[in-house]
């Protein structure tokens, strides 16, 4: 998206003069992804849409403080992804569990096997069927990108914690997987 730097450059500038047809070129840009990132945190098409558009006004009204220190997009999904976890907190559909904090060394640090054969869509679709801390640490982590501290930050964990939240999460999803490839061979769906 921001491969286009210059041209992103020149329309925040325009938006920070509040021109409306830079904003709008904004929202087109952006508005797909940012829905995308709402939506793996909420798994409600009505709430993500709405959460988007109001981190896009979010963003319009305080276009200002943007300093360039980071990309024009990951300041734009960082406050997604914030507006997001507050809209899922006042749902009270989501529960901080703690977990019990292992030393670093007996963490195994695991990728998510790969099958043959296997699909994107199943991929995601196991994993929004994880519960909500797990679902949540491997969306930030896997799909957006985001590392063990940043999570931490975000989340309000501790680094040990999101350690050992995304460790058990991959194992779970890794189950999960192995049970729908093993269903599906054996179904031949």
């Amino acid at each position: 998206m921001e491969a286009n730097q210059p041209h992103i450059t020149n329309l925040i500038e325009r938006c920070k003069k509040s021109d409306k047809n830079a904003q709008l070129e904004i929202y087109k840009a952006y508005y797909k992804a940012m829905y995308n990132v709402s939506f793996r945190i909420l798994k409600d098409e009505f709430e993500a849409e709405d959460i988007m558009q109001e981190a896009f006004l979010t963003v319009f009204t305080k276009m200002h403080t943007y300093k360039g220190e980071v990309t024009f997009g990951a300041w734009l999904k960082r406050i997604v992804i914030n507006k997001s976890l507050t809209q899922l907190k006042k749902n009270s559909r989501y529960k901080e569990v703690k977990m019990e904090v292992i030393p670093n060394d007996d963490v195994v640090q695991e990728e998510v096997m790969e099958y043959s054969g296997l699909k994107v869509n199943t991929v995601l679709n196991c994993l929004q069927g994880l519960k909500e801390n797990y679902r949540l640490v491997l969306n930030l982590h896997l799909i957006e990108g985001y590392d063990y501290e940043e999570i931490a930050q975000i989340l309000n964990y501790t680094n040990e914690n999101v350690r050992t939240t995304v460790s058990r999460a991959k194992k779970k999803l890794k189950q999960v997987l192995l049970a729908e490839n093993i269903q599906t061979q054996a179904y031949g769906r």
